[in-house]
């Protein structure tokens, strides 16, 4: 298991530059979709419905969006089985098992802060 390199210039990995394609990439990944998605699926295949099932609150709309855009950047991977009616199934890809790895490490921090920034809100909404 290696790890890819950018292969382009510096400025493609510039974030702080609004063309970079690292900006292109930190946009895609880094919505409530995308991160629910990639936490979902974990170590495992899910189909559709199941994964639907799995992020409470996404659209059919949105999860087919952002399962496309995931795809697209290489870190979900999608399978059609060749059966009636087809059967596809969404895994996560190195790069994709890699980024998990970021996100459960949010997820432990909002696990870790969520009294804190509740009681901040109580405080700054009242």
């Amino acid at each position: 298991m290696g790890t890819m390199q950018l292969s382009g210039s510096p400025e493609d990995a510039d974030l702080r530059r609004a063309d970079s394609l690292a900006r292109e990439i930190f946009s895609d990944v880094a919505n409530k979709w995308a991160l629910l998605i990639i936490e979902a699926l974990g170590q495992r295949t899910l189909r559709f419905s199941e994964l639907r099932n799995e992020v409470e609150g996404v659209s059919h709309k949105m999860l087919t969006q952002n399962l496309r855009m995931l795809e697209r950047n290489g870190l979900v991977e999608r399978t059609v089985h060749p059966v009636v009616p087809p059967r596809v199934e969404y895994t996560l890809t190195e790069p994709g098992q890699a980024l998990r790895v970021t996100i459960d490490g949010l997820c432990d921090w909002t696990h870790q802060y969520l009294g804190h920034i509740d009681a901040s809100r109580h405080r700054f909404d009242a």
